[in-house]
């Protein structure tokens, strides 16, 4: 996805108020934003709470700043003043956090990011944009531009069918038609899900899969189709590579009690940290965490 948001980067770059700063990250990738970019392309070095206080400024005179970091190091480290700085002045900066989820793998904990946005999205003006594909970006990144509040971008890693392409953008999408459960997927892991559902045999088990990509959830953005969904299978599970606590499994179950609406069956499919105490490939955690996409679908099929 880093391709895809340079791209989109170099695009908006031609506005003259756009400014970029790193966290002295992004080589090998970010080198055609820093040459079309010039001197509006700062490497702010290891000094995140800087950055963002920085940033801050310069959105206050009317500048858009986007600032670059792994995740972690972007949202972690200089969070007093993501509160202060920016949210609580309603700055239109953009935070950019790459590797969500466990894409860091034996990196390991410090630069995981399975607690992102259940933090970002306590502090007031925050939204969370969260592709699932990497044609999600450019379109993310224009919606961005012309938003006048702060918001973080989740990127991950690209993980659809090969031979599939998504429907065009949209915070809700549905990916599937099937008659079994109601599947609600957070980001990348959306294409994992997609390709096992593809690979589904029984008609009456294959679910109905959708992606959400835009946090928080309102009670009143969730589309009719989905609500329809829920009721005919009447079994909502909910797959996300974070924590439960503050994601958006607790977000949907809110916003669908708010409407006096409740399926018959919930699951809630998330991180749970690091049980075996040892660290991984992204994939190792996510089966430590019950996130492996056949070990989701079997599970719909239990009671």
């Amino acid at each position: 996805m880093r391709v895809e948001l340079c791209d989109a980067l170099v695009r908006h770059c031609q506005n003259p108020k756009f400014v970029f700063l790193t966290g002295d990250l992004g080589f090998m990738a970010l080198e055609p934003l820093q040459e079309k970019a010039g001197d509006r392309f700062i490497n702010a070095g290891v000094a995140e709470q800087n950055m963002v206080g920085v940033a801050a400024g310069l959105a206050s005179q009317g500048l858009s700043p986007w600032l670059y970091s792994i995740a972690p190091f972007l949202y972690a480290r200089p969070l007093e003043q993501i509160r202060n700085d920016v949210c609580l002045h309603n700055l239109p900066v953009k935070f950019i956090g790459n590797g969500g989820g466990y894409a860091y793998g034996v990196m390991g904990a410090t630069h995981h990011a399975i607690e992102d946005y259940g933090i970002l999205l306590t502090l007031q003006n925050m939204r969370v944009f969260v592709p699932a594909f990497a044609a999600d970006v450019p379109v993310m990144v224009e919606k961005l531009a012309a938003a006048h509040y702060p918001a973080y971008l989740r990127l991950g890693r690209d993980e659809k069918p090969k031979q599939m392409e998504p429907p065009p953008y949209s915070a809700w999408r549905k990916i599937t038609e099937g008659r079994g459960a109601t599947l609600l997927a957070v980001g990348p892991i959306a294409g994992n899900l997609w390709n096992a559902v593809l690979a589904q045999e029984d008609e009456d088990k294959k679910p109905n899969l959708w992606v959400l990509s835009e946090l928080p959830v309102a009670p009143d953005e969730m589309p009719k189709e989905f609500l329809k969904d829920i009721e005919h299978s009447g079994h909502l599970a909910l797959v996300e590579e974070h924590v439960a606590h503050g994601g958006a499994g607790e977000m949907i179950a809110r916003a669908l009690m708010l409407r006096g609406l409740a399926p018959k069956r919930f699951s809630h499919f998330h991180a749970q940290g690091y049980l075996s105490g040892y660290y991984g490939s992204q994939v190792f955690h996510r089966q430590e965490s019950g996130l492996a996409a056949a070990d989701i679908l079997k599970a719909l099929d239990g009671p």
